[in-house]
């Protein structure tokens, strides 16, 4: 066990998955050890911070940029499956992201899935030492003010909440274009119909990157 580590916080937290990616031959088994000798209640508090974190990067700006790492589109399950790869990144990727998607360039390489197991440890290190399902012992009220706390420490970048059609993405995300979709950006398109869509599309600012280049006015 960790002796430096006692409990689990948003640092703490970082800090663990920082440590398991020194351990490239098994990084989600280490992770997994330390949880399970932290006990039940650490292992939530792991599970729900890793909970918050995926929730609070859902942001279309971000799902666009998934969506060209994939090469082509990203459906709802791929998208929390991404979210979960970019936690595992670590503190530095996942908040440099939420500023700018377009860092993401930066990051290892979307295709080897590196690590993308580590933020699930939680869950899993609480239902062996539990043999219950974490959700069963979910606190709405805690979780909200999870949220609360650790969205504090998130800059979230200009037009990352606007879900971008393939004309303006090379505008949005030019390097990640380059890298991921160097022939030529097709991601799919968003479904028009959805209510959550169409709130976006009219209260969400499209990136100012967007308006230097087009000369849109949202």
């Amino acid at each position: 066990m960790n002796d430096n580590i006692t409990e689990v916080n948003k640092d703490t937290f970082w800090e663990l998955i920082a440590q398991a990616q020194e351990r490239p031959g098994g990084p989600s088994e280490w992770l997994m050890e330390q949880l399970m000798d932290l006990g039940p209640e650490q292992a939530k508090a792991f599970d729900d911070i890793a909970c918050a974190y995926t929730s609070l990067a859902y942001q279309y700006g971000l799902w666009t940029a998934a969506s060209v790492m994939e090469r082509g589109g990203c459906t709802d399950d791929g998208f929390l499956d991404f979210c979960g790869w970019l936690i595992a990144q670590g503190r530095e990727v996942y908040m440099a992201a939420l500023k700018d998607p377009d860092s993401l360039t930066e990051a290892p390489d979307y295709r080897d899935q590196r690590f993308d197991c580590l933020p699930h440890m939680g869950e899993r290190a609480y239902e062996e030492l539990t043999g219950r399902e974490v959700y069963e012992d979910f606190d709405p009220a805690r979780y909200d003010a999870l949220k609360r706390s650790l969205k504090q420490d998130i800059v979230y970048g200009d037009g990352i909440g606007y879900p971008y059609d393939a004309a303006d993405v090379l505008a949005y995300l030019p390097r990640l274009c380059q890298r991921y979709m160097p022939e030529g950006v097709n991601i799919g398109a968003w479904n028009r119909n959805s209510m959550e869509i169409r709130a976006a599309c009219a209260t969400a600012q499209k990136s100012k990157k967007i308006k230097k280049n087009r000369g849109d006015s949202r």
